[in-house]
């Protein structure tokens, strides 16, 4: 049974992030300002009642005083979020109109190719070289200079030019919400600079733990690049070990997410996990004495803190470590503790530190496999008995990898749109191996056994080899589900009264559940009808490319420069695509003809179903255009030298189309005669794409 007392964490917990979710959609100045004064106000009536509870006999009021205090938990929740929200503060970068920008960087620069992307600290801004305190965060992309590249670390100071924009929002359907991802990192603007718009003026800054801490990776990293040949297995060895964000390959990452195993590439509570194992392996003979057992406590707390350092303190690390030191000393202090409370401890703590941490994806995934191995294991593992030791282990196991894939399932399928079919396999099949990798790669670290380090690449190229296998058999996974937020909230809903209904053999919550099982099936049925009735043409929106998706039913015609493997086809149009349910999709040229059913290319001109376009590019500079001809669409590409009035007395056409390939100057230029000429133009740069309807 559990008591009230023993979960108080998890009924503040509740009103604490309905706060913090209110306020991030509510965020502004005056809102701080009332909720600042609001909450030390009811601290204070908190605190007088308490100091006169017996006197006006607070135990009449408890259902008034436990909804008083519920508020108080809401207001804080509110109160951290718009306090931690830097562009409310007045002294944040954007306030006013700076030269020059002092800042620091505040994270490990990555490096892709000549960019180098950090996030900086801005601390002062300049006018006309007279400084003044700034605060907020920016992120950088540094084209670096090929001849002298410059090299840079945590802490260096910059003095860099003040030229910033917000970050952009996604232009395409289904396109990954980069400006939402750094907002819940309280990022809001970035800027692309030159290296010799950039000088640097000293090291040191930041804070000394966490430089000291990347410092350390880097020459652990460097040790496993001299000991690991191959490039794949040092990139899973740097990430498995040290959550170094080294570069998989799409094939290693595909292979570990369709297997359901993604979670062992980043370094999560299960490698935490581990580690404690070991340690209290280690370290019992410790617990001999009682003298022996606090320092046994004091030296696995400190190397589990020690351990979260150096991967970066992610969210499921820290929520590991925190959990595991709570769980720790209430054990040495013979407490009883409740697993729920301590969950709910760790994620209040965490919040209050960093309330933003709700919308990490990692923070999210990681709590919730927790609560499944804390409520789910124990009952799935009661379903079967083995009498055999090693039997009931592995049923053990199953059990536990089952419990995590329940409670994650509606946020893993929303977050990911796939389901591993053989999760279970997979997951016991890198079971040992994982646990191995861990130890060995700690050992060669620490101890320095070097002679061990061939055969730790031989397991990890074998672990590859094993989820690559694994993810290529028949039925691996259903790819390609999309859930719109009301289906993730069916599904959530499902999840909880079909669990209710199941522990308190209630038919009522069963069949409650199992209809909105039904619900949600229907809603399927209905995406899966439209899908294969559609006929849409999506223009899409690029930054030097074009893309244009012809779509009937579950097959698109896609015309564009993009190929299957280019990344731009990955993050901008495939998700789109995906999200329309299209299967085939049939790659054409500009310049190729083509022909099927529905559509003729040619000559410059598409006919698709009736509608006309025609492909004006530079091969129509200063051509006049034979009359009498009649168009739906002219597609302007690659900077025609043509003026939409001389074109409007030679051919008709009905709307514009400009896509990203011309050049910024002349994209405006055209947008300007189509608006004097009253033509819809359809600018395909830096604005929404466009879905039309072509039936």
């Amino acid at each position: 049974m559990i008591f009230k007392a023993e979960i108080v964490f998890v009924k503040i917990l509740v009103p604490l992030i309905s706060g913090i979710t209110l306020a991030y959609y509510f965020q502004n100045e005056q809102l701080l300002e009332a909720t600042t004064v609001l909450l030390f106000l009811m601290l204070i009536a908190a605190l007088t009642i308490n100091t006169f509870y017996k006197k006006i006999k607070g135990w009449n009021y408890k259902k008034a005083l436990a909804s008083f205090y519920y508020l108080i938990f809401f207001t804080l929740g509110v109160f951290l979020t718009l306090f931690h929200t830097d562009f409310l503060w007045k002294n944040y970068f954007t306030k006013k109109q700076y030269q020059q920008l002092k800042v620091w960087v505040n994270s490990e620069p990555q490096q892709t190719n000549d960019i180098l992307r950090f996030e900086a600290k801005v601390t002062q801004g300049y006018v006309n070289n007279s400084p003044e305190k700034c605060s907020g965060i920016l992120l950088i992309a540094l084209k670096l200079d090929s001849l002298s590249p410059i090299h840079l670390n945590y802490g260096d100071e910059l003095m860099i030019a003040a030229n910033y924009l917000p970050v952009e929002p996604p232009y395409n359907p289904a396109e990954f919400n980069f400006k939402q991802w750094l907002a819940s990192k309280n990022i809001y603007h970035q800027s692309f600079i030159r290296q010799d718009e950039l000088i640097k003026l000293q090291e040191g800054q930041g804070n000394p733990i966490i430089k000291y801490a990347l410092e350390v990776r880097q020459k652990q990293v460097a040790i496993y690049r001299k000991l690991i040949r191959d490039d794949e297995s040092f990139a899973v060895a740097s990430t498995l070990i040290l959550g170094y964000r080294a570069d998989l390959s799409k094939e290693t990452l595909a292979a570990y997410s369709k297997t359901g195993t993604i979670h062992a590439l980043s370094v999560s509570g299960m490698h935490v996990g581990i580690i404690y194992i070991m340690l209290n392996w280690l370290l019992a003979f410790l617990d001999k004495k009682n003298a022996g057992k606090i320092f046994k406590v004091v030296l696995i707390c400190s190397l589990i803190w020690y351990y979260s350092l150096l991967t970066g303190f992610s969210p499921s690390v820290l929520r590991s470590a925190v959990m595991l030191t709570a769980f720790i000393l209430a054990k040495q202090l013979q407490r009883s503790s409740n697993s729920y409370n301590i969950l709910a401890f760790t994620a209040f703590g965490l919040l209050a530190y960093d309330p933003f941490l709700i919308w990490d994806v990692g923070f999210q995934l990681s709590f919730l496999a927790v609560f499944g191995l804390v409520y789910y294991q124990p009952k799935i593992y009661r379903w079967l008995y083995f009498k055999n030791k090693w039997a009931d282990k592995l049923w053990s196991t199953v059990a536990m990898s089952l419990a995590a894939q329940l409670a994650t399932l509606p946020l893993s399928i929303y977050y990911f749109h796939q389901f591993p079919i053989y999760f279970i396999i997979s997951n016991l099949f890198i079971l040992i191996p994982i646990t191995v990798l861990m130890y060995l790669g700690i050992a060669i670290l620490l101890v320095r056994v070097y002679f061990l380090a061939p055969l730790f690449e031989w397991i990890i190229t074998f672990t590859n080899k094993g989820l690559k296998w694994i993810s290529e058999l028949p039925y691996a996974g259903i790819t390609e589900i999309w859930l719109n937020p009301w289906q993730l909230l069916l599904f959530c809903l499902f999840m909880l009264l079909l669990t209710v209904g199941l522990a308190s053999y209630k038919k009522k919550y069963i069949f409650s559940g199992l209809t909105t099982l039904l619900i949600i099936q229907f809603t399927f049925a209905y995406q899966k009808i439209k899908a294969s009735q559609q006929e849409e043409l999506v223009l899409f929106s690029l930054r030097k490319n074009f893309a244009a998706a012809f779509i009937n039913g579950n097959e698109s015609i896609l015309i564009t420069d993009l190929a299957t493997d280019d990344r731009n086809f990955e993050f901008f149009i495939k998700p789109a695509l995906d999200q329309k349910k299209v299967k085939n999709i049939r790659f054409v040229d500009w310049n190729d003809d083509f022909k099927s059913e529905l559509m003729l290319k040619k000559e410059h001109q598409i006919n698709y179903r009736g509608k006309r376009f025609l492909l004006m590019d530079e091969k129509f500079n200063y051509k006049k255009l034979s009359q009498n001809h009649s168009f739906d669409f002219i597609w302007i590409h690659n900077n025609p030298k043509q003026k939409l009035a001389t074109l409007k007395e030679e051919i008709e056409f009905s709307s514009l189309i400009i896509d990203a390939s011309n050049k910024d100057y002349l994209i405006k230029n055209f947008g300007q005669q189509a608006d004097s000429l009253k033509v819809p133009a359809y600018i395909l740069k830096k604005q929404k794409a466009v879905t039309l309807n072509l039936k």
